[in-house]
C-alpha cells in the first residue's frame, strides 16, 4: 500500500527551479499532522542523504549543501509537504524522496522522484 506520493520532478537547467510535492492519500490529520516530514536524495552512485526536515511543530533542519536555496514546507490540511528548490546545481541531481516519521516511530518512504540539474 502506498502510503507517500510524490511528484514535482524533472530536467531544469542550472540557476532554474522546481517544487516537489509529496501527498500522504492514506494518513488521516491526527496522523498526518504529528508526523516528521522529510525529504532525502540520492544522486547516482552516492548514498541517500538527508536534504531537509520539517518536524510536527514545524522545526525546519537543512542539509548545509541547500540552506538559503531549498525551503521545506507543509499542509496538514491537505496532507502534504512540499520542497522549493531555487538556484539548482548540477549536483543537486538526484533521486528525491518524501520521508515520514510518524509519531508512533513507524517510518514510509514514498518512491522517489528524479531531478536532473543540467549545467
Amino acid at each position: 500500500q502506498v502510503q507517500l506520493v510524490e511528484s514535482g520532478g524533472g530536467l531544469v537547467q542550472a540557476g532554474g527551479s522546481l517544487r516537489l510535492s509529496c501527498r500522504a492519500p492514506r494518513n488521516i490529520f491526527s496522523v498526518f499532522a504529528p508526523s516528521d516530514m522529510a525529504w532525502y536524495r540520492q544522486p547516482p552512485g552516492k548514498e541517500r542523504e538527508l536534504v531537509a526536515q520539517i518536524t510536527g511543530s514545524r522545526v525546519e533542519n537543512y542539509a548545509e549543501s541547500v540552506k538559503g536555496r531549498f525551503t521545506i514546507s507543509r499542509d496538514n490540511s491537505q496532507k502534504k509537504v512540499y520542497l522549493q528548490m531555487n538556484s539548482l546545481k548540477p549536483e543537486d541531481t538526484a533521486v528525491y524522496y518524501c520521508n515520514q516519521v510518524r509519531a508512533n516511530g513507524e517510518t514510509y518512504w514514498g518512491q522517489g522522484t528524479q531531478v536532473t540539474v543540467s549545467s
